[in-house]
């Protein structure tokens, strides 16, 4: 979640009402933006979808972007990113009439991508109610190694590597009794950090803390510079694969 971040908007080609079409062929992923996010964050977010091997056809979608977000935007996307961006109640209030027809794309097969906020939002109190289960803050778990909602490091250990990542009050995962979900990485007193789990014909990954940050959100904060775009990527990897 953050105020500042990489600059400059990708062009959007494409009008009000119709559906994105790939150029070149290229998948379409979309990306929120607006005010159920900070910028910088769906900047981040993405430029780290940019750099997937996936060859994406990166557009923004929100309300004052050239895309709207709606059923016949998505129906042109093979992937959503809902990027970080502030306070849970109020990115809700502002996406909640969004609810359903997101995951009804997501159950036609589509691709949800939460990053910190927008793993918040796949949870159920309140949110899309895309996971097994819901979410809470990792700060509030017992034994969290993070006791503050500023901008920080976090250790995380990621299919088997420990690695520090930037945090930023963000979720774990809880996980009802015999779920599919996939753990992708836990944080030190073992609440889920990052997961990826089937959701009828399509696939929902999210992820606690900030795999996307680029080296200003770093500098910005104070923080040495701990680079982990490649557990973002391996999260767009996850969410790709077939369910």
């Amino acid at each position: 979640m953050r105020s500042t971040g990489i600059r400059g908007a990708l062009r959007r080609l494409f009008r009000h009402g119709t559906a994105p079409s790939p150029r070149s062929g290229r998948p379409v992923a979309l990306v929120y933006r607006g005010p159920a996010s900070i910028p910088g964050c769906s900047e981040a977010v993405a430029a780290l979808l940019e750099a997937s091997r996936w060859g994406f056809d990166v557009r923004y979608t929100g309300p004052h972007e050239e895309l709207p977000l709606s059923a016949e935007t998505l129906a042109g996307a093979a992937v959503y990113a809902q990027p970080g961006g502030g306070d849970l109640d109020h990115g809700y209030r502002h996406l909640r009439r969004h609810r359903g027809l997101l995951r009804d794309y997501v159950a036609g097969g589509g691709r949800y991508l939460g990053f910190c906020l927008g793993g918040y939002l796949a949870g159920a109190t309140p949110g899309f109610a895309l996971l097994p289960g819901d979410t809470d803050q990792y700060i509030a778990t017992p034994g969290a190694t993070v006791d503050s909602e500023e901008d920080t490091l976090v250790d995380v250990r990621w299919r088997g590597r420990d690695r520090t990542v930037f945090f930023q009050d963000g979720p774990c995962f809880l996980l009802d009794p015999g779920s599919t979900a996939s753990v992708l990485a836990t944080y030190p007193n073992g609440a889920v950090a990052a997961l990826v789990t089937p959701y009828g014909a399509g696939r929902v990954a999210v992820v606690g803390p900030h795999p996307e940050a680029t080296d200003d959100w770093f500098i910005d904060a104070g923080l040495p510079v701990r680079r982990a775009q490649d557990l973002g990527l391996d999260l767009v990897d996850a969410a790709m694969a077939e369910p």
